[in-house]
């Protein structure tokens, strides 16, 4: 092949791989257009914004304690919001909700935001989370704002391991194990039968070889010696 045939068919691959990007980004580069599933759950209503939304159990599969909502809700308004509750439709469970210092509700500022989860951040904690959510499932979670009203989305349930660790909930304590008390109490009650065997071996009294047999004998000879000297 010739230099100029080898540089025009190098051209021609050139411009073909270009009109190839050129389409993909005038198609977007949004998750539904490349099939791509975000990691956290996202979604927007007025002038509210949940980014970041997930549901974090225990480390362990076994280990039981509550679970945690977190997310990051900004508040692109004029006016202040309160997150008033936060709900898991098809569940029974109560999520507590506690602002980052002190008592009251959680405020999302005018154009500010507020975090969910993580330390000296507020907390939205799942007492019976086993029983609430699932690893691996996707569980629906809405938040009731005061102006906005409620923007529901579904959060991927993950455990607390990995990118999440820091951000998961507290394990519950466990029960204190036995103390070393119970033993001396157990040798203490055997102590006292060694003492009661010996004396069931040892001949009883009267016996001849017992000590008031032995005192009789050593009285009989004194008595005699007082007759003869008298």
């Amino acid at each position: 092949m010739s230099r100029s045939l080898r540089h025009g068919a190098l051209a021609a691959t050139a411009i073909a791989f270009s009109i190839v990007s050129l389409s993909a980004c005038a198609a977007g580069n949004s998750a539904e257009t490349l099939k791509v599933r975000p990691d956290n759950a996202a979604t927007s209503v007025g002038t509210i914004k949940v980014q970041n939304a997930n549901v974090i159990t225990q480390a362990e599969p076994e280990a039981e304690g509550p679970a945690v909502v977190v997310a990051t809700l900004f508040n692109d308004g004029t006016e202040d919001e309160v997150l008033e509750s936060i709900t898991l439709p098809g569940t029974d469970v109560q999520v507590k909700l506690q602002p980052a210092k002190g008592a009251g509700p959680v405020e999302i500022p005018a154009g500010g935001r507020v975090v969910l989860g993580g330390k000296g951040n507020a907390s939205a904690v799942i007492e019976g989370g086993r029983e609430a959510a699932q690893d691996g499932n996707v569980q629906q979670v809405v938040f009731k704002l005061s102006r906005t009203g409620d923007v529901g989305l579904g959060a991927n349930v993950v455990p607390a391991t990995g990118y999440y660790k820091d951000f998961g909930p507290s394990a519950r304590p466990e029960a204190p194990a036995a103390t070393p008390s119970e033993t001396p109490e157990t040798g203490g009650s055997e102590t006292p039968e060694a003492p009661a065997g010996e004396n069931s071996e040892s001949p009883a009294a009267g016996t001849p070889e017992s000590p008031a047999a032995g005192t009789e004998q050593q009285g009989t000879p004194e008595t005699a010696t007082a007759g003869t000297t008298g």
